[in-house]
């Protein structure tokens, strides 16, 4: 996988019928469309992992109200898409006692066309069954909503339902991408992320929809906003010592040594300037350093708090779940198995 300018653009086709739930249609949208771009908006730090091209296709590219009477528009039709990367067949609105068989013979026909020239096929919830039209899921394990299941084995026996999972990746070269509730389409969309752009921005992306267990709070997701330069001749240095140093002893004091102010005077204009007290803002870029340690390497939590400037890992330990309301070991738990979402299924 390539990543930042040199990385081919990745195009998306969001398949809607006139089945189809908006919900997750446009979350998939809006979260696809955030990849690249979120990030540094957000937090000011780069995330230069390439993009995606996505796009909502119909059969026949004219806007339509779905059967819950909302409106889409899409932005193509799928005759005029020659071929797609990703292609998503999202979950339809369907009764467990009407035979689906035949429904919709367009769209099946351009879904296999899609797998035949490469695409990756991936369905949300009871998306599963245009999969299964298409003629593509005989014998490969897939999965679905769990109350969709009778449905498969009533009209689609051949194909082997793990209704058990919330993601399951199949087919002879693993393109084909099945996943189960309707809420599942979090879990494809960061599997397709981590994927296609990086498991750091499937992480990211995680942290800015706040997507996972949200039990501990929406600390655990949050992230510094890195202030921009300051106009601050004086507080500019400063931050761009501890960009360099944050690990060096004596932080704020050397900063302050280095800045030829009076300690009172530098700490009010480093809070002026920066909305942090320097003690803070070298605490937060500490752990926010640690942060990226624990989300991507094995190192233990000692060595990283050692690594970012704490001798006392005890020390770091309460400081660290202050700041993000979940311990290093958590942290890294929560955020490594988000990371290796796009190695699994």
């Amino acid at each position: 996988m390539t990543s930042g300018k040199d990385a081919p653009i990745v195009s998306v086709s969001l398949l809607a019928l006139p089945e189809t739930t908006p919900a997750t249609l446009y979350g998939l949208y809006e979260v696809l469309l955030s990849v690249g771009t979120a990030w540094s908006e957000l937090t000011g730090e780069a995330s230069d992992c390439g993009r995606f091209e996505t796009r909502i296709v119909s059969p026949e590219g004219e806007p339509f109200t779905t059967t819950m009477g909302i409106p889409i528009a899409p932005h193509a039709a799928t005759r005029d898409v020659a071929r797609s990367d990703i292609v998503v067949a999202t979950d339809l609105t369907l009764s467990p006692h009407v035979d689906p068989r035949g429904r919709w013979p367009a769209a099946a026909e351009w879904i296999g066309r899609q797998y035949e020239q490469g695409a990756m096929l991936c369905s949300v919830c009871t998306g599963t069954v245009l999969l299964a039209e298409a003629g593509i899921l005989d014998g490969v394990e897939a999965t679905t909503h769990w109350a969709a299941a009778p449905l498969f084995k009533a009209y689609y026996p051949a194909i082997d339902i793990r209704a058990e999972r919330v993601l399951s990746r199949g087919g002879a070269d693993g393109r084909i991408v099945t996943s189960g509730g309707s809420a599942s389409w979090e879990d494809l969309v960061l599997f397709l992320i981590a994927r296609f752009r990086g498991e750091a921005e499937a992480i990211r992306i995680s942290k800015i929809f706040v997507f996972g267990d949200r039990s501990e709070g929406q600390l655990p997701y949050a992230a510094m906003r890195r202030a921009d330069r300051s106009e601050d001749a004086v507080v500019a240095d400063a931050q761009a010592w501890v960009a360099d140093n944050y690990a060096a002893a004596n932080a704020v004091a050397r900063m302050v040594a280095q800045s030829g102010l009076a300690e009172r005077t530098f700490k009010r204009r480093f809070k002026t300037a920066t909305g942090y007290a320097p003690v803070d803002y070298v605490q937060t870029v500490r752990v926010e350093e640690a942060k990226q340690m624990l989300e991507t390497t094995r190192e233990p939590t000692d060595a990283v708090a050692h690594a970012v400037g704490y001798e006392d890992a005890a020390y770091f330990r309460r400081l660290f779940k202050r700041k993000t309301g979940v311990t290093p070991a958590r942290y890294r738990q929560r955020f490594q198995s988000l990371g290796r979402i796009g190695r699994s299924g």
